[in-house]
């Protein structure tokens, strides 16, 4: 079974119609990029799956639970986290205060506390800056960030909405690094990117997405070759 599962999901907006009847799924331990060009649909589809926005038609399951008509806040608690789009970090709070926040859900203090030495670990950079307010980092920074708030609710998946946006190769290649190492202790990874390059190369699967359909899905691998691939998203 399929951790998530999402069934023919259709959404608009008033009488435009943002996807058109999209289906796919994420196994457990997998990265899955979701790939396409801006204004293909894959920002609204990661914010259909965590309940920010509501299809019109269609399914989703995480875990072989159906949550389509589930609230936000409770599909967190149920295991789901999402870094969303322009990092959205709460500008005029310390790094400490934006990463407790991404623990709201959760009730024990010393668990708590040891996810964020986790988080410290794997982002050492927002231990020195912990009581910066975090409007003062770097893009990068704001980046790790997300993900470390996004980190500290323990989630079963996580959902990343262009993590690599707007950041400058360094911290590309950093951002790409954590990812890999976020999958290699035990959490899923569904990774929306306009850099499709990067997310194929450390993707286990892809998916391309055009005007709200799915025109092509695979292995990472075989769309890194796929010549219309290369030439809509690789600049090739």
């Amino acid at each position: 079974m399929a951790m998530l599962e999402v069934k023919d999901i259709q959404v608009y907006y008033g009488m435009i119609q943002a996807i058109k009847g999209i289906s796919f799924e994420v196994n457990e331990g997998e990265i899955i990029a979701l790939i396409g060009a801006n204004g293909a649909g894959k920002t609204t589809t990661l914010q259909t799956i965590t309940g920010l926005v509501s299809p019109k038609h269609g399914e989703i399951f995480f875990e072989g639970q159906d949550i389509t008509k589930i609230p936000a806040h409770k599909i967190v608690s149920m295991g789901m986290a999402h870094v969303p789009e322009g990092r959205r970090v709460f500008a005029q709070l310390s790094v400490l205060d934006n990463l407790k926040l991404g623990a709201f859900t959760r009730k024990d203090k010393e668990e708590i506390e040891e996810t964020l030495v986790r988080v410290y670990k794997r982002f050492p950079r927002l231990e020195e800056r912990k009581n910066q307010m975090a409007g003062t980092l770097s893009g990068g920074e704001q980046q790790m960030l997300a993900m470390g708030r996004a980190l500290m609710s323990h989630p079963k998946i996580i959902l990343m909405d262009e993590p690599s946006m707007g950041l400058s190769p360094i911290f590309v290649n950093e951002i790409f690094d954590i990812i890999q190492e976020v999958s290699k202790s035990g959490t899923t990874v569904l990774l929306v990117e306009q850099n499709a390059k990067k997310a194929l190369s450390i993707a286990n699967r892809g998916y391309v997405l055009e005007t709200g359909k799915i025109v092509l899905e695979g292995d990472a691998k075989m769309l890194l070759d796929n010549d219309q691939v290369k030439k809509a998203y690789l600049g090739e």
